[in-house]
């Protein structure tokens, strides 16, 4: 998640959906999104299998020119994390949660009755 949460922050993903994901709570996400991440979740199964419903549910949100892009690029990060494996590559850990102004706040006045 490190490198693609930075990257995800980058295009305006909210720590509160990369935080869903680990949780595999999608409350938070919109419909299509919902329907993107069922596709990739189809793609990694072994086999992948993206069935007639689910590429008919697809193709009312998008044409084919978006769904060659999306797969392609679930078929990119699905590949780099297989590959991984072989190494044991692992999180560096490098993911923080960013704290918007009132939790910066918050810790702060902790922060301050700690030190007193």
């Amino acid at each position: 998640m490190d490198i693609n949460s930075a990257v995800g922050r980058k295009a305006g993903l909210t720590d509160e959906k990369l935080l869903a994901v680990v949780k595999n709570d999608l409350s938070v996400f919109s419909d299509v999104e919902k329907l993107v991440i069922e596709l990739a979740d189809a793609m990694a199964n072994t086999p992948s299998n993206v069935s007639d419903e689910l590429y008919a549910r697809l193709r009312e949100k998008f044409s084919e020119e978006q769904l060659l892009q999306l797969g392609g690029q679930i078929a990119f990060e699905n590949y780099r994390a297989r590959l991984n494996r072989i190494f044991d590559v692992r999180s560096d850990e490098l993911y923080k949660p960013q704290m918007n102004a009132d939790e910066r706040g918050s810790n702060r006045r902790s922060s301050a009755s700690s030190a007193a």
